[in-house]
């Protein structure tokens, strides 16, 4: 039991030097968001041809046809009244990012999902597509050959499908049209957004900003928001000053956190965890109910009937008692760990009982389950 238990011990080892080492300095465009500085979603309905015969079938799916018979007519192709029955095509969404600052004619990347019931979109070419963003303006175009994250396979009596094949990407499938109206170089002052908000951090990048500029160029406004005054760096322009600002080094301060995952039986726990002192026992309760009918019957020409005698046999087993550990107060992570191993728990089982542990109020950490 315990062999099978390194492994597991080895990886929260390993995860808490992993959590020490990150506490040590970042550069600052690691820990915040620049105000302002931010990406933009886009998203576009269009339509993918060139299908396989795993296109969308036009009875299930009559936006499909909709958006090609509009196409066709784009196109100088009167379709006014005719029934399209094809399977080659399907009906999709196309989403996307705009970066910041992204200019005309810069290609961005895509994604493709189809909406309707086609099977698969691999090998399938998307046709021209507008990108609309939240305030309903085009900001880019897209179009190109899809590659498609699966596949599948399917024969009369058995079909395999491997990944999701009925969604793409599209790298570099699309064209900026239109820029965001964002004139970065007359920002007089700028906030610097805290990816982890935390009062500590915060004041460490005030004191480390104002190290490099002098007094009051950065003021901590709250955990999350740091006030950054542009004109006092004295740079030439707001560009310059962030350029030299992202690349300060910072330490960050770390909340004491676990996290589980009880799917996988995943356990991250950080270093600065630390446990009450708390008697911990654990052990495995088996019940075991065997069911053997015997079956008895009559004699050679006897008179009698077959009879079917129930046999039951029930049973509880309980595992080897583990014995009641005691884990002393201000116990470390590393103390943690070898206190579970020597109780011979498994993954699973470490996870309820650091649930029982955070209920009893023991464990001092933010506790979070996935």
């Amino acid at each position: 039991m315990r062999i099978a238990l390194r492994p597991v011990v080895a990886l929260m080892l390993f995860l808490m030097t992993c959590f020490a080492a990150q506490a040590s300095p970042v550069r600052l465009k690691d820990l915040v968001e620049f105000d302002g500085v931010r990406s933009n979603d886009l998203v576009g309905y269009g339509l993918v041809v060139g299908l396989n015969g795993t296109g969308d079938g036009i009875r299930n799916s009559p936006f499909t046809e909709e958006i090609m018979a509009n196409i066709l007519e784009r196109l100088g192709v009167n379709v006014a009244g005719e029934q399209f029955r094809p399977r080659n095509v399907a009906a999709v969404f196309v989403t996307a990012s705009l970066p910041p600052f992204a200019r005309a004619g810069s290609p961005i990347d895509v994604t493709v999902s189809a909406i309707g019931d086609a099977t698969s979109l691999l090998g399938g070419t998307l046709v021209m597509t507008p990108l609309n963003a939240a305030d309903g303006e085009i900001y880019a175009v897209a179009q190109g050959t899809i590659i498609a994250g699966g596949m599948s396979a399917e024969a009369e009596a058995a079909t395999v499908t491997q990944g999701v094949p009925t969604a793409g990407v599209i790298p570099a499938g699309a064209t900026v049209e239109r820029e965001v109206d964002f004139d970065f170089s007359t920002l007089s002052s700028l906030r610097l957004a805290l990816r982890s908000p935390d009062f500590t951090t915060a004041g460490r990048i005030e004191t480390a900003i104002n190290n490099e500029f002098g007094r009051g160029v950065a003021v901590m406004l709250d955990a999350g928001t740091v006030q950054l005054d542009i004109d006092g760096t004295r740079m030439s322009s707001p560009a310059h000053a962030l350029g030299r600002i992202e690349n300060i080094l910072v330490e960050p301060e770390l909340r004491a956190r676990v996290v589980v995952d009880q799917r996988s039986g995943t356990i991250v726990v950080g270093e600065d965890v630390r446990i009450s002192r708390v008697a911990v026992s654990q052990g495995n309760l088996t019940l075991r109910v065997e069911d053997a009918p015997e079956v008895f019957q009559p004699n050679p020409f006897a008179r009698g009937e077959t009879v079917v005698v129930p046999r039951s046999e029930a049973s509880i087993e309980q595992a080897p008692g583990t014995g009641l550990a005691e884990v002393r107060g201000g116990t470390s992570l590393s103390e943690l760990v070898s206190g579970l191993n020597a109780l011979g728990v498994a993954p699973l089982d470490m996870i309820d009982i650091l649930k029982s542990i955070k209920a009893a109020g023991a464990l001092h950490a933010e506790f979070i389950v996935r």
